[in-house]
């Protein structure tokens, strides 16, 4: 008998970290992201072609007589190629993690999922593909069923008469709250008795949809509540806070019952009037697109999901987006809509600043975001959103991702949700 090749553990590491479907799904990618290369080749090629004064050919974009049929044919090669892909695949399915030794995903792909999802995950979902993340309610680290048997096995003495839920921003996951050691929803947890849950989201898609989907989630949610619920408070961080507005603007709009226990709303570091690194990103669009050279080349910068355009203003309403191309004009057009009456909302923002000052306000921020918009400040009065003075709070010298992991926040969410509590 031959002696058996010990495993490498390396090589075994690196396997931990993929499943069986997230191959085909990978392939799925790659064969896209080729059709985009080839596409945005044949552009650059009719770019020159017009500027030299020959024919367009077919189309503004497409090649027309043998050069139009040659990029058919890298086409048809990339499709055969992707068929011998799926299966090559075949062989490499005993070489991944095994679900049924492994339920529970290493973290290091959920990660990665959550950023991918962030980044295109609006395709993801247009095309079907595995690696596009559904919307799912979390506790302890484990999926809940939305019935009352499953959530009373799930959550046992923990289902109490206060629900907190955490919502995670652009690129992250439910997992991603602790940070350094701690996690604000397990903190508040043990200092005021509610009960966390956490959402998981796919945080490319349009901020409205995640809100609609969220209204229902938690229709579904407070029906299937093991114990009488009496109240509901929602932590949202980034855009974990605009996809939290737009969820309770959707459900009382539809007339759902939960918003009728939903008592406080927190904001940490949301954008309420977006955020610049998106408007840069538009930037860049607008001067690519300024030549018949490189405009082929805003292709790439479209690749980004909807969910980032969302922040380049700050969407909350299907209205801020619909019928607009989202690549187009820079304007802010969204329909104002104000804090909800009835709730007690709070804003946490962040600068990596000292003090503030015109810098600190404008330019500084926390890294990503302003502190005018994580404050819901507007030079528009329509715009401008009402926090009441002791319902901000600025943390200074503090980065976007450290409002995860600062004790003086998680302190003043303490305080802030303690003293909206019923006497005993």
């Amino acid at each position: 008998m031959t002696a058996r090749t010990p495993p490498n553990p390396q090589k075994a590491a690196v396997l931990r970290h993929v499943r069986p479907a997230d191959l085909k799904a990978a392939a799925q990618l790659a064969a896209q992201a080729t059709h985009g290369v080839i596409n945005l080749t044949e552009g650059v090629h009719q770019a020159v072609r017009r500027r030299l004064g020959f024919s367009s050919g077919a189309s503004q974009e497409q090649a027309s007589g043998l050069t139009g049929q040659i990029y058919q044919v890298v086409r048809g090669v990339t499709r055969l190629v992707g068929w011998g892909t799926d299966a090559a695949l075949g062989a490499l399915l005993p070489l991944v993690d095994d679900p049924a030794t492994h339920p529970e995903a290493s973290p290091g792909r959920e990660a990665v999922l959550a950023a991918l999802n962030g980044v295109l995950g609006d395709r993801l979902q247009l095309t079907g593909n595995a690696l596009a993340q559904p919307m799912l309610l979390r506790h302890g680290g484990q999926t809940l069923a939305l019935n009352p048997p499953s959530l009373q096995a799930a959550l046992g003495a923990r289902a109490g008469p206060h629900l907190l839920l955490l919502v995670h921003g652009l690129c992250m996951n439910d997992a991603q709250w602790r940070r350094d050691k701690h996690d604000h929803g397990e903190f508040l947890a043990g200092a005021l008795g509610c009960t966390p849950v956490y959402l998981r989201y796919n945080s490319g898609l349009h901020t409205s949809t995640n809100g609609r989907e969220l209204a229902a989630l938690l229709e579904r949610l407070v029906a299937a509540w093991p114990v009488p619920l009496e109240r509901i408070t929602i932590v949202g961080h980034s855009m974990g806070g605009l996809v939290s507005r737009s969820a309770v603007q959707v459900a009382r709009a539809a007339g759902q019952r939960w918003p009728s226990r939903l008592r406080e709303l927190v904001f940490l570091g949301t954008p309420h009037h977006g955020a610049p690194l998106e408007r840069a990103g538009h930037g860049v669009d607008l001067l690519l697109a300024a030549t018949p050279f490189t405009a082929p080349f805003t292709r790439l910068g479209q690749l980004r999901s909807a969910g980032i355009t969302d922040l380049r203003h700050g969407h909350v309403q299907d209205a801020d987006w619909q019928g607009r191309d989202r690549f187009g004009s820079p304007e802010d057009r969204r329909v104002p809509l104000p804090l909800p009456d009835g709730v007690a909302c709070f804003a946490v923002a962040a600068t990596l600043a000292g003090q503030r000052g015109l810098l600190a306000d404008r330019l500084t921020g926390d890294g990503l975001v302003p502190l005018r918009s994580a404050l819901g400040q507007h030079d528009d009065p329509a715009r401008q959103l009402a926090f009441a003075p002791g319902h901000q709070q600025i943390a200074w010298r503090t980065g976007h991702l450290d409002l995860l992991s600062s004790r003086p926040v998680a302190e003043q969410l303490q305080a802030w949700l303690a003293a909206g509590r019923a006497p005993a």
